[in-house]
């Protein structure tokens, strides 16, 4: 559960000041674009879709796409959907159709955080005037 609340605290830092759905912060991490786009959003919880823009520079299934649901009376955090997944199911037989890991969503979820954290590192936060940075 530390890994979903650790997701929540540093999502919030990184998030458009408004909590309304369409709204979007873009950042510039070294020379790589990403979106933050507020999704739905209710008094509870929040829905954030997390791509990485940039038409050219990886193929489609190397760029991250994750979609993330905030709660916040919990103040935690975790990967709804990523790439081709739909649905991540909290633990998966092995082997299964898919091939997906026994614990996928940890991996998904480890990555957000790891993600996250090399967001924060370059300097990028919330109370940021502008919505795209230049952290090069």
């Amino acid at each position: 559960m530390r890994l979903y609340e650790t997701n929540y605290a540093k999502l919030v830092r990184l998030m458009p000041k408004r909590d309304e759905v369409g709204q979007v912060c873009r950042y510039d991490i070294q020379g790589q674009e990403y979106a933050l786009v507020v999704r739905e959003s209710t008094r509870y919880t929040t829905l954030l879709d997390i791509a990485q823009l940039g038409k050219g520079q990886a193929p489609d299934y190397l760029r991250a796409n994750l979609t993330v649901r905030l709660y916040h009376d919990a103040r935690v955090a975790e990967v709804c959907t990523t790439q081709q997944i739909s649905r991540l199911k909290p633990r998966y037989d092995y082997p299964n159709p898919r091939m997906h890991q026994r614990n996928e969503k940890h991996q998904v979820n480890a990555f957000l955080s790891d993600w996250l954290a090399h967001c924060l590192r370059r300097g990028v936060t919330a109370s940021d005037s502008v919505y795209k940075s230049s952290l090069n």
